[in-house]
């Protein structure tokens, strides 16, 4: 596999936000401001709840098909690779990864028989436009953590997605998470969520590697990054961090992230989290404490790392 110098893209976009010149623009100037060769896109599915059955992904809360088959084109057109990750969210807030249900079903209680059901369905549409316009890579959910127990039914979905899709089929896994999940053999890559602490990353790089060795699959960071807040480079997947700005810890973490996956050749890549298309402007960089490395010291750490690749 190529190596992955990715971003994510402008997730859980709504109707109508890939349509204009904004869009397109943001996308390219990522691409001249980082070296990306690659973006995940990500197609927002939801349910109302966590116990919820049902998965929506035609509303005015999810672009349209056109708008992102559009946009697959354009990144084609200016040299990106595209994976796309269509992604389950939960309407009251929950995070997706304790969507669950009982193990065994029971009569009047919401089932995980139902549930996949429909999981299938918004994977399988997202899927056949993947095969036709040539993504490079399909994932099939993200940090589905209550989920992944069950074997069986990741298994059929997968081998669903395969029935329409030809290119490679990842999962992304949540952090810590990564030799939990027993199904690896199913997909072409393993990949997952690298929001580990600034102090940590070769201890769970030496875990990680257990389960690359033990799979023999590729493996990249489907998701990674770090607020530019006080704070954050110690526990980067809290996204409720509220304090000073730290654009100069943003920054170190980012290097740090870099510098011990380069010693392990068997980390092929990354896709940072992530990118919008309505940016700030940059003057206001130094005062944005958010994830988005816009104007601040990390773009200029990640786009090192990638020149370098």
């Amino acid at each position: 596999m190529e190596f992955i110098k990715g971003y994510t893209f402008a997730p859980f976009s709504k109707k109508g936000s890939y349509q204009g010149e904004e869009a397109y623009a943001s996308l390219e100037l990522l691409k001249n401001r980082t070296g990306i060769n690659f973006i995940i896109l990500v197609p927002n599915g939801l349910q109302d709840t966590p116990q919820s059955e049902e998965i929506c992904y035609t509303s005015n809360a999810t672009v349209s098909d056109e708008e992102l088959i559009d946009m697959i084109k354009y990144a084609k057109k200016i040299g990106l690779r595209v994976a796309l990750k269509p992604t389950v969210n939960c309407k009251n807030g929950t995070w997706r990864a304790h969507i669950n249900f009982f193990d065994e079903e029971v009569p009047c209680e919401p089932k995980w028989s139902k549930w996949f059901v429909s999981y299938t369905d918004f994977q399988l549409h997202y899927a056949k436009i993947a095969e036709e316009t040539g993504c490079e890579m399909f994932i099939a959910g993200c940090e589905m953590v209550m989920s992944e127990h069950r074997e069986e039914e990741w298994r059929n979905v997968i081998s669903e997605i395969r029935g329409v899709y030809h290119g490679l089929v990842s999962y992304n896994t949540d952090k810590y998470q990564e030799h939990n999940v027993k199904w690896w053999d199913a997909v072409d890559v393993i990949s997952s969520s690298g929001y580990y602490p600034i102090s940590d990353w070769e201890k769970e790089l030496d875990r990680i590697e257990r389960v690359v060795n033990l799979y023999k699959k590729p493996f990249f960071f489907a998701e990674a990054g770090c607020m530019s807040v006080t704070g954050s480079k110690n526990v980067p997947n809290d996204w409720s961090i509220r304090g000073d700005i730290d654009l100069e810890g943003q920054a170190e973490w980012y290097e740090r992230m870099f510098q011990t996956c380069s010693n392990r050749q068997w980390v092929s890549g990354y896709a940072i989290w992530s990118w919008s298309i309505k940016l700030y402007h940059e003057k206001n960089a130094m005062k944005n404490g958010s994830y988005e490395v816009y104007g601040k010291p990390a773009e200029i750490v990640i786009k090192k790392y990638y020149n370098e690749e």
